[in-house]
């Protein structure tokens, strides 16, 4: 008999209350100092000329690059300037003749074919004029909104990364564990996975199944602005972080989606810091983080919502108990998804074995059927 609740969160749900609930940094909007570009420019390599006198040979006075001024050197009938991609026309010069449309010879330069004006040029303005908007707040924070703060003159935002802070829970973990007990593997896994999505990591001593020692932890952010823990989030006698969390004033974002495995997912805010509580099986835990700490970098570094999902199919059956999505660790092949015959969610070797998690939805489903799955990293 299935012991699932319809009253679980789902997944969509949850991830929209996480993102909701983060504060994206500041952006301003971004209009054009100047015109852009603010003068003429050659859009090719060749020669900067009159049009208007066709085929006539000229005579060259001299070369312009990217960056000199233009004023050095006036065209005038019978003359060109010789002129790199990028440079600023010269006074005089309404066309740009490319290095393979002329021919030098006796010291003067011979078009083979009519130029007409404007030919390989990029007008003042025609990008942008000054005052014009480029780009709205709403747009998130991209490699590329940076490229174009620093082309208006704006000052480029520090590119420092999201701390990210943590710690495993349990009495149970230790260094040289007796039959009883067991090393800390959640701990290294999810500093490792943090890293691997450009977070600043740092590792905490595990935490003792005592709910004033987690008080303790959660007050001292340290700097941090993500805390990832895992285990004491389910419904054990010594699972005290839900409870310390509403003690110490935190907002409880969500506890417990509709997933399989991974269900007893907490996420809170507490001040500055989000804590993101994974279950404490170590499937659980990395796919809850693989899905959520993403979003959560992503939102406080000011990008857009990631989309990690693909599309694949599956290369045989599976099936499922309950009323919940079953995350299903699979090998991949291209877009071919093997699922995997793992022991459930302390599984960690066929964790290592798998390259994806499949999403399947209740009840299971066929060999062939097509389904999104998460990349492994």
């Amino acid at each position: 008999m299935s012991c699932d609740h319809p009253d679980l969160l789902p997944l969509d749900e949850a991830l929209t209350r996480l993102w909701a609930a983060l504060p994206a940094p500041p952006v301003l909007e971004l209009r054009a100092d100047r015109d852009d570009p603010a003068s003429d420019l050659a859009a090719m390599d060749g020669v900067a000329l009159r049009a208007a006198e066709g085929l006539a040979p000229r005579r060259l006075l001299g070369t312009l690059y990217a960056g000199d001024d233009p004023a050095a050197f006036t065209v005038t009938p019978g003359t060109a300037v010789r002129i790199m991609t990028g440079a600023a026309l010269p006074p005089g010069a309404d066309a740009i003749l490319p290095v393979e449309q002329l021919r030098e010879a006796e010291g003067l330069i011979h078009p083979l074919e009519v130029p007409r004006p404007g030919d390989h040029t990029r007008a003042r303005g025609e990008q942008a004029r000054a005052g014009d908007l480029l780009l709205s707040a709403e747009r998130p924070f991209s490699a590329v909104r940076v490229a174009l703060q620093a082309w208006v003159g704006q000052p480029v935002p520090p590119l420092g990364r999201i701390r990210v802070a943590v710690a495993s829970t349990g009495d149970e973990l230790v260094a040289h564990p007796r039959p009883h007990q067991i090393r800390d593997s959640n701990g290294p896994m999810l500093a490792a996975l943090a890293h691997t999505l450009g977070a600043e990591v740092e590792r905490r001593p595990s935490l003792p199944d005592d709910p004033a020692a987690l008080g303790r932890a959660l007050r001292n952010a340290g700097g941090a602005r993500i805390l990832l823990t895992s285990g004491g989030v389910s419904m054990g006698e010594h699972d005290h972080l839900p409870s310390v969390l509403k003690d110490l004033g935190a907002t409880i974002l969500f506890h417990k989606i509709r997933l399989k495995p991974g269900k007893p997912m907490l996420a809170a805010q507490l001040d500055d810091l989000l804590v993101l509580a994974l279950p404490g099986n170590p499937v659980s835990a990395y796919l809850n983080a693989l899905i959520f700490l993403p979003v959560a970098l992503a939102r406080l570094e000011g990008r857009a919502m990631p989309d990690a999902w693909h599309w694949g199919r599956l290369t045989a059956a599976v099936k499922t108990k309950g009323d919940r999505p079953f995350m299903v660790p699979c090998r991949r092949t291209g877009s071919q998804l093997h699922p995997l015959a793992g022991k459930g969610s302390a599984d960690l070797v066929t964790l290592a074995q798998a390259d994806a998690f499949a999403w399947v939805d209740p009840g299971g489903r066929e060999p062939g059927a097509e389904v999104r799955y998460l990349t492994i990293v």
